[in-house]
């Protein structure tokens, strides 16, 4: 049914288990997954002395990026599931419309992305990639709820 599953990653414990059910249901339908992981290039302005090289601190995050991505892709691969990976950068401070346009530029058929299951106050406050997604998303979404404080 599904041929491409896009895949957020980051270092949560929620993208860990999106990317668990990603990598089973990709396996199961015999799709790719396709692992994005989203930086923030936004700079606030700042004293220029605080941030002695931006090119440094951005290959820097670029370099953590792709780390992450190799052992999710080494996870896929053990697992018999084929991977492509992609490090997308933001300016808005918010992950869900660079995850949102990965899915759409690499053709994927479905979104796999864990979520914190947060409530209340810090919702509120934090907001919700997970929820953006799902809103916007022109294709199917699959949450995968880690419930919060939970590190497994």
């Amino acid at each position: 049914m599904y041929q491409r599953i896009l895949v957020p990653v980051d270092d949560s414990a929620a993208s860990q288990r999106g990317l668990r059910e990603a990598i089973g249901l990709a396996r199961d339908q015999r799709a790719a997954l396709h692992l994005v992981h989203v930086i923030d290039s936004f700079m606030p302005m700042v004293d220029p002395a605080f941030w002695p090289n931006l090119t440094d601190l951005n290959r820097g995050l670029k370099g953590s990026a792709e780390a992450l991505l190799a052992k999710a892709a080494g996870e896929a691969k053990q697992a018999g599931v084929t991977t492509a990976t992609e490090v997308r950068e933001t300016l808005d401070n918010r992950a869900a419309s660079a995850i949102v346009a990965a899915a759409r530029d690499a053709g994927c058929d479905l979104i796999v992305m864990g979520t914190h299951g947060r409530r209340g106050a810090s919702h509120l406050v934090l907001g919700s990639d997970a929820e953006a997604v799902l809103k916007t998303s022109p294709v199917p979404v699959l949450l995968v709820r880690t419930p919060e404080g939970s590190s497994r």
